[in-house]
């Protein structure tokens, strides 16, 4: 593996319909699908990701997925070869988990490369739902990557709403 920063690309639109090599969700610690990114990327990728979901719940995550974590499944119907799932963190005014949230993306970044993949595709984890600010949630992807040992060429953040896209802008310029 030769390790370099990856070239950063953003793009407005839907995370489901990216070709690439690695699409990341930005799942539930159960990994068996939700709302949001999840419940988008198992709704279009096909019962193919559930089923292997599930194997992976019934053999070396019993409990579920650990927040900050990754692990890879096929990717089902999708344009892309893998869906690496990461569990992001719920945001707080109470308590930084900002490096929770930095290691969903060294860890999907090193599942990336135990794959072969070239080509990644993340959503902004934890800015939906999870309530993470958008701003601060795309400075520490962006600085995550860009800090990142990664044999990855290209890394696509992938924004749904405009807030979450000038967010990440600011970040990339």
């Amino acid at each position: 593996m030769t390790a370099h920063t990856p070239a950063l690309t953003l793009v407005a639109g839907d995370i489901t319909e990216q070709t690439v090599d690695a699409v990341v969700n930005a799942a539930n610690s159960s990994l068996l699908g939700g709302g949001g990114v999840d419940g988008a990327i198992h709704r279009r990728g096909g019962p193919e990701i559930l089923a292997e979901c599930r194997a992976l719940r019934a053999s070396r995550h019993g409990t579920g997925l650990a927040t900050g974590r990754a692990v890879a499944t096929t990717a089902g119907r999708l344009p892309a070869r893998w869906v690496i799932h990461t569990v992001g963190p719920v945001w707080s005014e109470s308590e930084d988990r900002s490096e929770l949230l930095a290691s969903c993306y060294r860890a999907s970044l090193r599942v990336a490369d135990e794959l072969g993949a070239r080509t990644v595709a993340f959503p902004a984890v934890s800015a939906g739902v999870y309530r993470w600010p958008p701003a601060d949630a795309a400075r520490i992807a962006v600085e995550t990557v860009r800090a990142a040992e990664t044999a990855v060429a290209e890394v696509r953040f992938v924004l749904f709403d405009e807030q979450a896209y000038g967010a990440f802008a600011a970040q990339v310029r």
